[in-house]
């Protein structure tokens, strides 16, 4: 199965978080349901172009928060994720991302006015590309 997932070799951010995020993303989304079969660690890693360590963390940390199963043999799973949860992971993905821009803007002294409006500019811009 192939997952779409971008890497960004010039970000701050660490290879495991742009995973992680991208992955736990698309799972929310329902883009990737429950019961689909990922990868082995092994091969998502050389599809990736990373090592298989980046990968292991990454299934791990989603599987210690619910969103992924590994049976021994079998292979690691997307699990059940109730609708109430699936909210949760939603708001608190968008919180951080807002708080990031938040944070930014702040730190290039926008005001809340000119930050407010560049928002407003960019979901109307996102959304009718959505269209």
């Amino acid at each position: 199965m192939w997952i779409p997932i971008q890497i960004n070799e010039n970000s701050a951010e660490p290879l495991y978080h742009q995973i992680e995020t991208q992955l736990k993303s698309l799972i929310i989304s329902g883009v990737i349901t429950e019961g689909t079969l990922l990868p082995s660690i092994r091969e998502f890693a050389g599809d990736l172009k990373c090592s298989v360590i980046t990968v292991r963390r990454v299934y791990q940390d989603l599987e210690n928060e619910g969103l992924l199963r590994t049976r021994q043999g079998t292979g690691t799973f997307v699990s059940h994720v109730g609708e109430g949860a699936m909210e949760g992971y939603k708001n608190e993905a968008i919180r951080k991302a807002l708080e990031s821009a938040v944070d930014v803007a702040l730190s290039v002294q926008c005001s809340e006015a000119e930050l407010t409006e560049l928002f407003r500019e960019i979901v109307k811009h996102k959304y009718a590309a959505q269209a």
